[in-house]
């Protein structure tokens, strides 16, 4: 199986022409809108802190794991939102690390509705992990002979518009088309992505709502992914929904509000494409530590 990674890798640089894989997709992508959207950051009218772990495809050996790490809050100028929100995603010898800052100002479309606009600048990571340089393979190979390890800077934009019961976002993290490769034989661009989010929450009684979100990412040279879900609330402190995504995977996650600050949440993932019969699914663990502001215009917590 090892071999078999390192022929991989070998493919990899020898081909003419390559594309860099998109940017990681989650299950709980409605809790991680920051590190796709500058826009959201400050959005959740306190200081927000999100992590999350992602383990893609198990029992597949070098199959992606991610991490992210996101902290935003509006200023004491309620309008201005900062933040920080780093990605690290390693799949087989390959690792990709975005450091990026968030900035976003938001106006007052009428009483209820804001429309916020973001920027995020930053640098992206790409590099070749040392183990694969032990095998001879690669070493007798001239096209690792080069620097592989390298930062690039890069800088995204983004709209949201939001109300206390709905939402809509459009972004693009990463505009500049770098290439994580030196050499004149192929290229390894960084492709631009579009985001597309939206979602609505729906009162059913006192005590439950609904709450279905959907994501659409547009990449070129990749087909289109949308996801899809719905999550039923209990009181706001309990998250139960599922989630579908086009001809790809089917998931179920479960969100608990621990007490007032913290949420904790679990999702898994069910392959429906050819990988099925390789992978038992996917998982993910989410964490989140909010402190809310004394005076916001909302009367209950944030539901996206």
């Amino acid at each position: 199986m090892k071999n078999f990674y390192i022929l991989i890798a070998i493919l990899f640089v020898s081909l003419s022409t390559t594309q860099a894989q998109q940017l990681p997709q989650f299950t709980q992508y409605m809790y991680n809108t920051v590190s796709i959207n500058p826009a959201y950051a400050g959005s959740r009218d306190g200081l927000s802190l999100t992590a999350l772990h992602r383990s893609q495809w198990a029992g597949i050996e070098g199959a992606p794991r991610t991490q992210t790490l996101s902290i935003h809050s509006p200023l004491r100028n309620e309008k201005v939102g900062l933040g920080v929100s780093v990605i690290n995603d390693r799949t087989g010898y390959e690792n990709y690390t975005y450091l990026y800052g968030d900035f976003s100002y938001t106006i007052n479309v009428n009483e209820d509705v804001t429309l916020a606009f973001g920027l995020k600048g930053g640098f992206s990571y790409y590099g070749l992990d040392d183990n694969l340089f032990t095998e001879p393979s690669v070493l007798e190979d001239p096209f690792f002979a080069e620097q592989f390890n390298r930062w690039t800077p890069n800088f995204g934009a983004g709209l949201y518009l939001s109300a206390q019961s709905w939402y809509l976002g459009l972004s693009a993290p990463k505009l500049i088309n770098n290439d994580n490769n030196e050499f004149n034989q192929y290229v390894a661009l960084e492709q631009v992505h579009y985001y597309l989010t939206g979602g609505y929450v729906f009162d059913l009684s006192d005590t439950w709502k609904l709450r279905p979100t959907a994501l659409a990412k547009v990449t070129n040279g990749a087909p289109l992914s949308f996801d899809m879900s719905a999550a039923v609330i209990y009181d706001e402190k309990v998250y139960l929904g599922g989630t579908y995504r086009i001809d790809d995977a089917i998931g179920a996650f479960v969100d608990f509000q621990i007490f007032e600050p913290l949420r904790v949440g679990y999702a898994y993932e069910y392959s429906i494409s050819d990988l099925r019969p390789y992978t038992t699914g996917s998982h993910e663990i989410l964490l989140i530590y909010e402190l809310r502001a004394k005076n916001t215009k909302y009367k209950s917590p944030r539901f996206f």
